[in-house]
């Protein structure tokens, strides 16, 4: 890939703290102009190539992952990562443009709060591919209002794994699924691990999250991952912490350093549905960042 380096030393400044000193370094590096909509950042866009990703916030406030997610962590840990009054996050949508298609992947929460309609101009009939990565609520949450589906002219794509999962799962676990299923079922399509899709995407084997989740490979360019990793300033350079949201720990886990070499062997950047804006982990930040052993 031959991104221009200063796009990757300023997302790497953005995300890398100070071990020397404990801190964090400025976060909010502009990567092109963003979408604000009454002092709110709504999106950020990055091009990689002919990809073009565009992040999309569906939360409004700010959102702050508290450090008790993720089980024990050493307090040596916590101060070297600057993290001790919890860990920056998103819940992210995102819109991606390749040369073929125009993907939407995942939906946000769909709360009153949501900015999702706003950053697609309100027009959800213009999104014609959907691609789920799993179904835990803040992702699927933006496909219904109500029992009516906001995108009308969608095909919707969610691995076969997942899919069957869910659905046996008690009433209770499943009821958003189902509802939501239901409303696009004549539009629902499943696939299994390994398939390629429209736009030049290769769906991954992502589970342990949830049993089916999925990592889609678009044109070799971006990996967009996800819930690979809710708490970037510890899980980028400590994978082997999990998030209590992961359904299967040591699979998570797995997933999780696998696609982080993955990302590195095949010099591709990874987006993500719970990294603050602009939702990327840039390729130089991951070569940066070797594999860990616990410091204790």
């Amino acid at each position: 890939m031959n991104k221009p380096l200063a796009l990757c030393v300023m997302l790497l400044a953005a995300i890398v703290p100070h071990a020397a000193n404990g801190g964090n370094v400025e976060e909010n590096i502009v990567i092109s102009q963003p979408k604000m909509a009454d002092q709110a950042t709504i999106s950020e866009t990055v091009k990689v190539n002919e990809v073009t990703v565009t992040c999309i916030r569906d939360n409004k406030a700010e959102r702050t992952m508290p450090l008790s997610l993720f089980g024990d962590i050493p307090e040596s840990l916590i101060d070297s990562l600057g993290i001790r009054n919890g860990i920056k996050s998103s819940v992210n949508a995102i819109l991606v443009k390749t040369e073929g298609a125009t993907i939407l992947f995942d939906t946000g929460l769909g709360k009153s709060d949501s900015q999702l309609l706003t950053a697609l101009s309100n027009k959800p009939e213009d999104i014609k591919f959907i691609y789920l990565t799993h179904f835990h609520g803040d992702h699927i949450g933006g496909m219904m209002k109500g029992d009516k589906p906001v995108f009308t002219n969608a095909e919707v794509y969610a691995s076969r794994e997942e899919y069957e999962s869910w659905m046996g799962m008690p009433d209770e676990a499943k009821a958003q699924v189902v509802k939501t299923m239901k409303a696009y079922e004549k539009h629902l399509h499943l696939f299994e691990f390994g398939d390629t899709l429209p736009g030049n995407v290769i769906a991954l084997d992502g589970s342990g999250h949830t049993p089916g989740h999925t990592i889609y490979n678009v044109d070799n360019e971006v990996l967009v991952a996800g819930d690979i990793i809710h708490g970037m300033a510890l899980q980028l350079s400590h994978p082997e912490y999990c998030a209590s949201y992961d359904m299967d720990k040591e699979k998570a886990i797995r997933t999780r350093k696998r696609i982080l070499n993955y990302a590195r062997e095949h010099k591709i950047d990874i987006a993500g549905m719970h990294i603050p804006l602009p939702g990327i982990i840039p390729l130089l930040s991951l070569i940066h960042i070797s594999e860990p052993t616990r410091p204790y």
